[in-house]
Parts: structure tokens; C-alpha cells; sequence
């Protein structure tokens, strides 16, 4: 899995943004299955993903992931939009792929961090609030398989529990497609 990941993401930021752009202000309290937020907290979490995902771009310090603050209701795609173009210019240098990058967990090539930190993440939650919003737009399979094989090498089922913050994996329904396998894998009930 030594790809430049790089596409791969502009591909889910994408698929994201289309998402958010169906996102009425109505509905930013209601629930996502990713326990910890509503719609407006995982909103606010993708942005603050994205740009703490630019800032480790830039330095060698473990940066933390922040909630975006301060977002109006209807602000929160051109927030995300602001960030994705931030992380695109950072992650931009081809070097930066075999650069270590500082994560919480560890330290990690440039290209591990693009693909378990960043498409994983990001694919994951577009599950989330594809659901939420009552699964309004086709999604990436594509996406969805490269996610669930990162998933399952860098989050395996016996590491569940402590430190790593997902449940036991799930059965998935017969049938399900790739985003309802990645969910499950990720402890979420599909």
C-alpha cells in the first residue's frame, strides 16, 4: 500500500463536501451513529480533522485534533472547503509522503498517516453522516474498500477497548457494501 494516497483523499474530501452541502441547519442536533456527536459536532470534527491534518503537514510536533468553533450554521461547508484547499497546499511536496509525521499514537511515514489518519477517518465519518442525513447521495466503494483494508491492518479486532476508541467489531448485514462493512468493522451497529 504505497500509493500516493493523496488523490484518494481529494476523492473523500469531495465525496464529503457533497455531503455537507445537504446539510440543513435543522438537522445539525440530530444524532449520527458515531456515539460522540450530533451533526454540527461531527461536522465540527471534520473540520478541525482537516486542519490539524494540515498543521502536521507543517510541523514535526504531535499536533491535536480540535473541534472547529465559532462556525455558523450555514458556514460549515466554506469552512471545510478553506481547510481541504490549507491541506492540499500543505501535503503538496511529494517528500512529505516519506517524511515522518507526529500522531498521538506514534510517529509514521507521511503516506501511513494520508492513508490510516486521513482517508480512513474521513470515510468513516462520511458513513456516519450519510446516515444521518438518510444516505441522500450514491458514496465511493472504491473509497470504502481502501478504508476497511487500512481499517482492519491498523485497527485489528483484538486491539479493541483502552486506548483505541472503537468498540468490538460488528457483524455486518449479508450483502452489505463496502461503507456498511467499514462501519462494522468499526464497532458501529448496521
Amino acid at each position: 500500500m504505497d500509493l500516493d494516497p493523496r488523490p484518494l483523499y481529494t476523492r473523500a474530501t469531495g465525496q464529503m463536501a457533497a455531503l455537507m452541502a445537504r446539510v440543513k441547519p435543522e438537522a445539525l442536533g440530530d444524532p449520527t451513529p458515531c456515539a460522540e456527536f450530533d451533526v454540527r459536532g461531527l461536522l465540527a470534527h471534520l473540520v478541525g480533522g482537516v486542519r490539524a491534518g494540515a498543521e502536521r503537514g507543517r510541523t514535526d510536533a504531535d499536533v491535536a485534533l480540535v473541534a472547529a468553533e465559532g462556525v455558523p450554521d450555514d458556514g460549515w461547508l466554506p469552512a471545510y472547503e478553506e481547510a481541504r484547499a490549507l491541506f492540499d497546499e500543505v501535503w503538496a511536496d511529494d517528500a512529505k509522503l516519506d517524511a515522518p509525521v507526529s500522531v498521538p499514537w506514534g510517529e509514521m511515514p507521511g503516506r501511513a498517516y494520508l492513508s490510516s489518519g486521513c482517508v480512513l477517518e474521513t470515510v468513516a465519518h462520511t458513513w456516519d453522516l450519510s446516515t444521518a442525513l438518510g444516505h441522500p447521495l450514491p458514496l465511493d466503494q472504491e473509497l470504502a474498500e481502501y478504508a476497511l483494508e487500512w481499517a482492519r491492518r491498523v485497527l485489528p479486532a483484538e486491539r479493541r477497548g483502552g486506548p483505541v476508541p472503537f468498540g468490538p467489531v460488528r457483524p455486518a448485514p449479508e450483502g452489505a457494501d463496502a461503507y456498511a462493512r467499514l462501519a462494522a468493522w468499526l464497532g458501529r451497529e448496521v
